[in-house]
């Protein structure tokens, strides 16, 4: 847009193309000039009235410009001094005029001469234009301040002028654009539209500048701290180098451990570009202490070196039998597992799991076979662990981060084959933080774990030549997953001659030379151990037993002391009330007599064997069954079945078939307190019951347990040998059995089969005749009403053990 008056003319003069450079009006520049054509232009610019056209050319690099390669508006400048330079050249200063565009270009006598169009404007100021005028003022005032290379006070004294052309042409000389701008600037003739292009620019190259402040604020500020720092570090250098440290023979030694480690080619790769962060980073710095602490796990967990193995199945066994008395089984898996290995020369990692109570030895096992096999040996506790981290690791990106307890263990074993206990993995919950059994599938699973990934490490791990066991009390807590991994491996609690072995064989020694005694100071005899085992302690491993004796021991160290060091005991049963106080637990023992209503059941609990002693009694009543000694479901159930099958049978069994109706029968388990369960005492419900209905007695010396059905069947049961065990230990003689569990006797020690009298049954009418003193006497008459007991069906066996004792 322009307003006021227009003005053109025309006029020839000699042209120089220029590089690098955009002459305006009014701007006074020097420049060198060496081509020849120029020379010749400017020597007929000197010879006339000093007047020469200035265009600037496309390209800087070429010597010789065509005219298409020459822009087309120029300025027509004055020559205000030259002056010629040794090496030929000309030194000039000039002086801008006017823009012109050419017209006509041509080359004479060696040099371009043009014709030339100038245009000449006379804006007429209006309010719009006056705005203009300040707006391009204060951006330009900005401008200046932001730039380092203009003078504050010089370039506003410039632009005070009336001008508006002069003042958007010193605008334009002293901006630092491109070539490509100026030249557009000095393309717009008209100086309202020049003015507003160049306020555009203004704002454009402001907002530059501010980013660029911004930026070398930054940079400066960093290269203050890396000065710093970099002045720091050569001082630490200085001081290491005068205690003669080398911060580079670190890097290198750490080099030659990283190739030394025997790493796979992913960890090898990931350590290497760890190593060059590292070497990259200043010393002092945070990032510095995790990528150290990084690398230094990598070290320091094993990935090559092995332990020698032993595969000497005989010294393996001898070991063991050390170690532990009992446990045939495990011990027979243990010596299969090493003859595999000495048959296959890479077999896959066994993943073995002992259940069984506490204190029978699961984790002195683990011990037992890693010294069996010459291998190392770590323990992990899993009890209580709730976040799948404890597994895995944390990544990196956490502050303090570490390696999961896998890999941690596998640095503390510092072999790539240990064996590796994972104690209590029955004891695992989950939480928010994940469920750490579901990371432990990966680990516990041949096919996988040989790419075990730990977060912290982040490069796969071989945990394939590690020998797994782990330990558990009871199984249901094991998700089936984890389990089916796992070769599950019971041991059951120690029978009482066991106890007695293991104690004189292991514990008695140990404790012995735990409280400083040697052996002619304490002797305990073999009753002295058994009556420990029954009157001190109820469980189903040793730990209760060790602790007794240790606390005999301590006692008998304190007389010792007192009397001297040669003083002698032998502690018999009878001596240990003043050892160990009174009996915590009384042994229940066979009745004296035979007696009507009254029969010995057996019962697995926990800590072994017992035997029950089932009451039943009769009263006047109205066919009401009461059952009391804090009896379980299942065992009020059987109570029931035996109560129905009676009934069903009682003109067999030389019953009124209508006594139920005048009578009320109490059955009772005595030792009240203590919860029992379980189906296998219904044989013994039925025989106390049926007793107590006929008047015959039942034979004290017989001990019985199986399940009964209303059918008059006997069904298997579980923890035979526990309850054979009570028995003969209570003093029966003679012990009922159903017929299904004949193949338990496998199990059972010689000794003690040969002190039983063992009768297998397979109907109610087999017990009656082996455990009632007296023959029964059937009625033959049928009560209207009474069906017959149809021929007896062979039930599913459940061998399952009762959870608690029946």
């Amino acid at each position: 847009m322009f307003t006021g008056r227009e003005k053109n003319d025309t006029r020839m003069l000699p042209m120089m193309p220029i590089r690098d450079v955009v002459i305006f009006p009014h701007m006074m520049t020097p420049f060198v000039v060496g081509r020849e054509t120029s020379i010749r232009a400017l020597d007929e610019a000197l010879a006339a009235d000093k007047k020469i056209f200035l265009a600037t050319q496309h390209d800087a690099s070429v010597d010789e410009p065509k005219p298409n390669e020459i822009y087309q508006v120029g300025t027509i400048a004055s020559i205000i001094q030259s002056l010629k330079l040794p090496d030929g050249n000309i030194k000039v200063l000039v002086e801008g005029v006017e823009r012109g565009k050419i017209l006509k270009l041509s080359n004479e006598e060696g040099h371009f001469r043009v014709s030339v169009q100038t245009k000449q404007f006379r804006p007429v100021t209006t309010p719009s234009l006056e705005q203009l005028v300040q707006r391009a003022t204060t951006l330009f005032e900005q401008y200046v301040k932001l730039s380092q290379s203009l003078n504050y006070e010089t370039m506003m004294s410039a632009v005070k002028v009336d001008e508006i052309g002069k003042f958007t042409d010193t605008i334009a000389a002293n901006l630092n654009v491109s070539i490509e701008e100026k030249q557009e600037l000095l393309e717009i003739f008209d100086p309202v539209d020049r003015l507003t292009r160049l306020a555009d620019i203004l704002e454009i190259e402001i907002e530059k500048l501010n980013v660029d402040r911004t930026i070398q604020g930054r940079v400066k500020r960093q290269m203050e701290r890396a000065q710093r720092e970099y002045y720091l570090n050569e001082k630490i250098k200085a001081i290491q180098k005068e205690l003669g440290r080398n911060e580079k023979s670190e890097i290198d030694e750490l080099k030659k451990k990283i190739e030394a480690a025997g790493m796979t080619k992913d960890a090898l790769d990931h350590a290497m570009a760890e190593l060059k962060r590292l070497e990259m980073m200043p010393p002092m710095s945070a990032e510095s202490t995790v990528s150290r602490s990084y690398l230094d796990w990598l070290l320091a967990v094993p990935w090559k070196k092995k332990s020698k193995e032993i595969r000497d199945i005989t010294r393996a066994q001898q070991v063991l039998e050390e170690d532990h008395y009992g446990l045939e089984k495990i011990k027979e898996r243990i010596l299969e597992f090493l003859a595999v290995r000495q048959l296959v020369k890479n077999p896959r990692g066994s993943i073995l799991c002992f259940v069984g109570p506490p204190g029978v030895g699961k984790t002195s096992l683990g011990r037992s076979v890693a010294r069996a096999t010459g291998r190392k040996f770590v323990r992990l506790s899993l009890g209580g662990v709730r976040d799948e981290a404890e597994i895995r690791g944390h990544r990196r990106t956490y502050i303090g981060a570490l390696p999961g307890q896998i890999i941690q263990m596998m640095k503390k074993a510092g072999t790539v084959n240990p064996v590796f206990l994972l104690d209590e993995v029955d004891k695992m919950s989950m939480d928010f933080r994940g469920d750490p059994s579901a990371a432990l599938l990966e680990v516990l699973d041949p096919e996988q774990n040989s790419t075990f990934m730990d977060h912290y490490l982040d490069v796969e791990f071989d945990l394939s030549k590690v020998f797994f066991i782990t330990t558990a009390n009871v199984v249901h807590t094991i998700p089936q997953p984890l389990q089916d991994r796992m070769e599950i491996l019971r041991l059951e609690g120690y029978t009482e001659p066991e106890k007695l072995e293991i104690a004189k064989r292991f514990l008695v020694k140990k404790q012995r030379e735990a409280a400083g005694l040697k052996a002619e100071n304490l002797t305990l005899t073999d009753d002295g151990i058994v009556h420990i085992i029954r009157h001190y302690t109820r469980e189903a491993g040793v730990r209760n037993l060790e602790r007794e004796i240790a606390n005999v021991s301590r006692k008998v160290a304190r007389k010792v002391v007192k009397e001297g060091r040669d003083f002698k005991v032998t502690v018999g049963p009878d001596d240990l009330k003043e050892y160990l106080g009174v009996i915590k637990f009384r042994d229940t023992k066979t009745e004296e007599k035979n007696e009507v209503g009254l029969a010995t059941g057996l019962a697995w609990t926990e800590v072994g064997g017992q035997i029950l002693n089932i009451e039943a009694t009769l009263m006047q009543g109205k066919g009401k069954l009461l059952l009391t000694g804090k009896l379980g479901d299942v065992m009020q159930e059987s109570a029931q079945a035996a109560m129905s099958y009676v009934r069903s049978r009682a003109a067999m069994l030389g019953l009124d078939p209508d006594f139920y109706r005048r009578l009320d029968v109490h059955l009772h388990i005595p030792e009240g307190a203590i919860p029992k369960d379980g189906p296998s005492a219904g044989i013994t419900l039925a025989t106390a019951l049926v007793s107590a209905l006929t008047k015959i007695a039942v034979r004290r010396d017989v001990a019985m347990t199986g399940e009964i059905t209303l059918r008059g069947k006997v069904l298997p049961i579980g923890g035979v040998k526990e309850k054979l065990l009570a028995a003969h230990r209570a003093g029966n003689r003679t012990v009922i059995l159903p017929r299904d569990n004949e193949k338990d006797l496998a199990d059972i020690p010689v000794n003690i089969q040969q002190e039983l009298t063992i009768r297998f049954v397979d109907t109610m009418d087999d017990v009656f005749e082996v455990a009632l003193d007296g023959k029964l006497e059937s009625r033959p008459i049928l009560v209207p009403g009474e069906v017959t007991p149809p021929a007896m069906e062979t039930p599913s066996a459940d061998l399952g053990r009762e959870p608690m004792t029946n």
